[in-house]
């Protein structure tokens, strides 16, 4: 038993241990409870509800191994959003073409990076708490977004935006590859390149990083800035499946951000952490939403369960921290 999970450990990491035995305990619980559960209808649904919620926690991933926090990620999404709305608007709205699309799209990105420059910024600079930092921005954000809409949608998009959200390719939904683009290059960046290092040893001592010789402001600015970049990609996926833009969009998700990063075993400290079984947690609780839905829970109800799990995951680390110890 001890080889096989040795092996297991060797080849997949001992992190995702407890995302797959969370993923196998709902497919049985619910497989079980619900005879519509483990069909397609219900995995093909998960598959295009899962995408925004899981680029948008793929931003908060980063800040996270910092050892920070971006609270503002769900406002710079729809901030993103609504500046590819006002572009699509501006040309032609409905009759806008694709060339408008691009241009809205990467002022979207530059948005959501500009926002990430500036709470990078002034977290580097002043050494001011993440969570205070991003607060403020979140607040500015959702602030100017109620500003300039007055608290309306906007919507009246071309036909053509609409298959980002709800099209497919060989039967695979295209939010859908978009989310696994972006996990594997979240992951190729974290685990073979130097931001990825860097990013590690700053959230494990940043005192020790800075002495290593890593420039720890960049570091910390360039993460925050790619943290608005995911969070914008996210926006341009909830305009489509949506087909509206307003700044209230996708509020909840900021709590499943963070329990789909505990619960795939990153230190909320920052410093250890890998993004695949952050991506076996995300299905979990897309998972488990499914299936509370088709046990006729409301979304309250599910609220309410992902925060008691939140609170599960954290005794249950610690508890086995203890255990580990007394091990040792």
């Amino acid at each position: 038993m001890n080889a096989l999970a040795a092996r297991f450990n060797a080849i997949f990491g001992a992190d995702l241990a407890g995302p797959l035995a969370a993923l196998a305990a709902v497919l049985i619980v619910f497989g079980f409870t619900s005879p519509h559960f483990l069909t397609a209808a219900t995995f093909g649904s998960v598959a295009f509800q899962l995408p925004e919620l899981g680029v948008l926690t793929l931003a908060m991933l980063m800040p996270i191994l910092t050892g920070g926090l971006n609270l503002a990620i769900t406002f710079t999404a729809n901030i993103a959003g609504l500046t590819l709305a006002w572009t699509l608007q501006a040309n032609g709205g409905i009759d806008a073409g694709p060339g408008a699309f691009l241009l809205g799209s990467a002022l979207a990105l530059a948005v959501g990076a500009a926002s990430g420059l500036v709470m990078g910024l002034v977290i580097a600079s002043t050494r001011a708490h993440p969570i205070l930092v991003s607060l403020s921005m979140m607040i500015f954000l959702r602030g100017l977004g109620e500003f300039l809409t007055r608290g309306g949608d906007i919507s009246g998009f071309p036909t053509f935006v609409a298959p980002i959200g709800h099209g497919s390719v060989l039967g695979i939904p295209v939010p859908l590859l978009i989310l696994i683009a972006c996990v594997i290059a979240s992951h190729i960046l974290l685990s073979r390149s130097k931001l990825g290092f860097s990013t590690y040893m700053i959230g494990s001592n940043i005192e020790s990083a800075r002495y290593s010789g890593i420039n720890t402001r960049k570091v910390l600015v360039l993460v925050y800035m790619l943290s608005g970049v995911m969070a914008a990609v996210a926006g341009i996926i909830m305009l489509a499946r949506f087909n509206s833009v307003r700044v209230g969009h996708g509020e909840s998700y900021l709590l499943i951000t963070v329990l789909a990063c505990f619960l795939g075993g990153i230190n909320p400290f920052g410093g250890f952490g890998r993004v695949l079984p952050v991506f076996v947690a995300l299905i979990v609780l897309q998972l488990l939403s499914s299936g509370l839905n088709l046990l006729g829970a409301n979304q309250h109800l599910t609220t309410a369960v992902w925060g008691i799990l939140l609170i599960v995951v954290m005794v249950l680390r610690w508890f086995s921290a203890k255990f580990i110890k007394i091990v040792k």
